[in-house]
């Protein structure tokens, strides 16, 4: 007989937080008549192609985390999963990446072609606005989460560092310009989550803060540990291409100080993050945020 398999608080979140969301994106996918077949199924193909959810899965546990519910952030964790989704169909495009497989799938613009596919990421990234907006917390909490996921997926967040990706390539892949890339293209997005879930769920400004530093901090774990993937990994582990990092001359963590360093840097950061739940004492939702942050680490995908 094999080893039972034991499922963890985190395990049971990641779980039951892709099932919600994922449930409350198919029926948004299907409300939405006016959409042109062709871009909605090329949306569809990348929004409902799988994944961890840990965005989504962030959202419920600082929501939580603050005495809030799961359905008061729902709005939320739609809206960064779809950003997540535009971000990874305009990242795969020729111009950028030139990936062809993602999760496993063909990338978007292999399936649909490129023109098709920078149009369902734009579509993702502004309909996950109006999204957001349907919250029904005070307007003032719906207001900082808009603004929140506005800077950290915009131009000073996830979109400049994706700029500073590109103007790096080939370039000296020192741990400060590593991470400069690392906390807009990866960080910025991972803390939105836990400060927009915080913000819907009631949170107050020291709690809310200490979720901030909580999610920058695991952001960088998180990309740290997949520069390692990236260099360590099999495209069947990954569910894409390994590698590209090197290819294409990518300021990595990996490249700056090499796999053995880039680990132990995404297990401190990984405890750092944990550092800053300290506020929170025992709560169960607390328990869910430490083991996302040692999963980060750990994951093989």
């Amino acid at each position: 007989m094999g080893k039972k398999k034991v499922v963890t608080a985190a395990g049971r979140h990641l779980a039951e937080s892709a099932a919600l969301v994922e449930a409350a994106l198919r029926e948004w996918l299907g409300s939405r008549p006016e959409v042109p077949e062709r871009l909605r199924k090329a949306m569809e193909h990348s929004l409902m192609a799988g994944g961890k959810r840990l965005r989504p899965a962030l959202v419920f546990a600082a929501a939580e985390l603050v005495g809030g519910t799961r359905e008061a952030a729902l709005p939320g964790a739609m809206a960064l999963e779809m950003i997540h989704t535009y971000s990874l169909i305009h990242d795969d495009l020729p111009a950028m990446d030139d990936d062809d497989l993602r999760r496993g799938k063909p990338t978007c613009h292999v399936a649909f072609g490129e023109a098709t596919a920078i149009l369902a990421g734009d579509g993702l990234l502004t309909d996950a606005f109006g999204v957001l907006a349907t919250s029904g917390a005070e307007p003032a909490r719906v207001r900082l989460a808009v603004r929140e996921l506005a800077a950290s997926a915009g131009a000073e967040g996830m979109v400049g560092g994706q700029q500073l990706d590109l103007d790096g390539e080939g370039g000296d892949p020192t741990v400060r310009a590593v991470e400069a890339i690392h906390e807009k293209k990866t960080a910025a997005l991972l803390r939105a989550a836990v400060v927009v879930g915080s913000a819907l769920g009631g949170g107050n400004e020291v709690e809310i803060s200490a979720l901030g530093r909580y999610g920058m901090a695991l952001g960088l774990a998180f990309q740290v540990a997949d520069d390692v993937l990236d260099a360590t990994s099999t495209a069947k582990e990954l569910g894409k291409s390994p590698g590209k990092d090197r290819e294409q001359g990518k300021l990595t963590y990996v490249a700056a100080v090499g796999v053995e360093k880039a680990r132990r840097r995404a297990r401190a950061l990984a405890d750092e993050a944990c550092e800053h739940l300290r506020v929170f004492g025992n709560r169960p939702a607390a328990k869910v945020l430490r083991e996302l942050a040692a999963l980060a680490v750990e994951r093989k995908s």
